[in-house]
This record gives structure tokens, C-alpha cells and sequence, in this order.
């Protein structure tokens, strides 16, 4: 493997990891990502922000700098709004679904909690079925595992 090569494996890997990596490079058409090595259509925060750059500085049209950098028109919006709220910040890919546990609030947690310390050896499929008995809740076994981690960090 060359040293380039090696490099540019290296920026996509990071890039990837960050929740950075454009995963259409090939949409972004503009010029200046074509004709420069500086400008890399695989990284989405630099298209995004030359998108907004693009619009803002330059005077182009929504419709024209968002077809060149692979954007529809209301995209480019999204970028622009999460760009007004939060800087450079709100170009990074938020992680998509849901944040924490929602099926598992307070009353399920305290309701693993008690069966817990009834039967301490108590199994997560166990767990799961008498929460589907008594609350009418389908949860992934993961869920439960994932909710007695968290509580025990949180007791530590």
C-alpha cells in the first residue's frame, strides 16, 4: 500500500468513525471539489459548509448549489437551520432514533428493580416476560441489558 493510499484510509476510517463520512462523495459535483485536492467530497461537514458558503457568500441559488453538492433544496435548509442554531457543530451528523430507553421508564425500571431483588438470579428473558405480562410492553432483551448497566454506573 502506498503512503497516499495509507493516508487517505486512515481519513476515511476517521471520518467513519466520527459519523463523518459523506456516504454519496459521488453526488457532490461542484468544481471546486473536483480540481482540489484540499477539498474532500467524502467529508460531509466541509460540503455542507461549502454549501452554506456557496449560497451565502457567493450569491448562488439554493436550487443550483444544493443540486451541485448533491442536496435537495429542503436539505440545504436543514443544513442551513442547524447551522444557524449551533455553528460548525450543527454540520456534524446527529445519530439518528432514539436517544435513551423511552419504553423503559420510570415505573418499568423500578418494576425490574423489585424482581430483581426478589430473584436476584433472575434471567433478561424472565425480565422480559413478566414485562410484557404486566405492562403490556414488548422490550428487546438488549434493552434490559443495556438499563442495568446504566443503573449500575449510575450507583457507583
Amino acid at each position: 500500500m502506498k503512503h497516499n493510499e495509507k493516508i487517505n484510509q486512515d481519513k476515511i476510517s476517521s471520518l467513519r468513525s466520527s459519523g463523518s463520512l459523506n456516504p454519496t462523495p459521488k453526488k457532490v459535483r461542484d468544481p471546486v471539489f473536483q480540481n482540489n485536492d484540499f477539498f474532500d467530497p467524502m467529508d460531509i461537514v466541509q460540503v455542507k459548509y461549502e454549501l452554506l458558503r456557496r449560497v451565502r457568500t457567493e450569491g448562488a441559488t439554493v436550487s443550483d448549489a444544493a443540486k451541485s453538492f448533491g442536496f435537495s433544496r429542503l436539505s440545504y435548509y436543514r443544513i442551513q437551520a442547524m447551522f444557524d442554531e449551533l455553528g460548525l457543530c450543527g454540520l456534524v451528523p446527529q445519530k439518528r432514533g432514539p436517544k435513551e430507553a423511552h419504553k423503559l421508564n420510570k415505573k418499568v425500571l423500578e418494576f425490574i428493580s423489585e424482581q430483581i431483588q426478589e430473584i436476584p438470579s433472575i434471567s433478561i428473558l424472565a425480565l422480559k416476560a413478566a414485562i410484557v405480562k404486566t405492562f403490556k410492553l414488548s422490550v428487546h432483551p438488549r434493552t434490559i441489558e443495556r438499563a442495568l448497566i446504566k443503573k449500575k454506573k449510575t450507583a457507583l
